[in-house]
């Protein structure tokens, strides 16, 4: 089974370009910058930069929509391919061929953090006690769905 699921934000404006022929099919190429959970050996790198094609109605919604810091959930399958570069050197590539995309943040947090940063905390939360479960203020015992 070849499935990959990503989350991420795009690093740059999607390159789009139609191909040539009477049913012309749009082809969009973005990278999405994925957070790593974890940081290994001290790298200082937090981030996988990710390329991935999007064909057809998918390429269309990349080009009408996507922008630099968008913030989407994608869906598809590893691809491999090699080409001779002009230097006559063998060049690996790895992209991810989009199935389905989606954004993975409301328009406006989008909005409100510039399109680049997760939304800030809202410290107005109840927050944790020590032993893990949150404090609930009192006098709202009515609005819980469960008592």
């Amino acid at each position: 089974m070849n499935k990959v699921i990503l989350m991420g934000r795009l690093t740059r404006d999607p390159e789009v370009r139609y191909s040539q022929g009477e049913n012309a099919t749009a082809v969009a190429r973005y990278t999405l910058a994925v957070d790593r959970r974890f940081n290994r050996n001290n790298d200082e790198q937090t981030a996988d930069f990710i390329n991935c094609v999007a064909f057809g109605r998918s390429g269309e919604f990349a080009e009408k929509y996507l922008h630099k810091g968008t913030k989407i959930a994608i869906t598809g399958r590893i691809q491999t391919g090699s080409y001779t570069n002009k230097d006559g050197v063998r060049v690996y590539t790895t992209d991810v061929v989009v199935e389905d995309q989606e954004f993975a943040e409301s328009k406006n947090a989008s909005a409100a953090n510039g399109g680049y940063a997760p939304a800030e905390r809202n410290d107005s939360a109840p927050a944790a006690a020590g032993d893990g479960f949150m404090n609930i203020p009192d006098g709202i015992d009515e609005e819980l769905p469960f008592n």
